[in-house]
């Protein structure tokens, strides 16, 4: 019994305290969107990319030639020469995913210059929706590009036009 009391009473306890949390939410999506200094970097991360994807296609398409060329040639070739255009073949593969992975890997080359680019523009948004919360005393603020985060939500817990407001000004 003196377990069901003690259960009851912090039952009560953590709803009130429930209660007098206040949260709200932002579409960062939107947010961004408005924000042209991050459409200009997403189009130049874009433009950047596909430069690049077009380089490394140019560079599959050479160890493709020259993949031909060697089966074409082989019945030709002594077995040094054979073994030699296999290893410049595989060599050039070799480099050539190198050069996709300095580029478009984790640590590559995109991922730097996204960071860049679009890192101070979300510490802008994140610093305009913290200061918000602490003017109007929030506890927590939720993320709700698409809605999968949220079942419901109130129409006036959404800062998203609140935060656009302060971060075009």
């Amino acid at each position: 019994m003196k377990y069901l009391s003690l259960f009851c009473v912090l039952l009560m306890l953590s709803s009130f305290n429930a209660q007098a949390q206040r949260s709200a939410y932002v579409d960062m999506d939107k947010i961004l969107g408005s924000v042209k200094e991050y459409e200009t970097a997403q189009r130049e991360l874009e433009q950047q990319a596909e430069r690049w994807r077009q380089e490394i296609a140019k560079e599959y398409d050479q160890i493709e030639t020259m993949y031909r060329e060697y089966q074409v040639r082989e019945p030709l070739l002594s077995d040094e020469m054979r073994k030699s255009k296999q290893e410049e073949i595989v060599n050039k593969e070799k480099s050539v995913r190198t050069l996709q992975k300095e580029r478009f890997g984790p640590e590559g080359e995109l991922f730097k210059k996204r960071q860049s680019l679009v890192k101070p523009i979300q510490e802008k948004v994140y610093n305009e929706i913290q200061k918000l919360a602490k003017e109007r005393k929030y506890d927590f603020i939720f993320s709700a590009p698409d809605g999968s985060s949220i079942i419901y939500a109130s129409d006036d817990k959404d800062l998203t036009a609140e935060i656009i407001k302060r971060i075009n000004n």
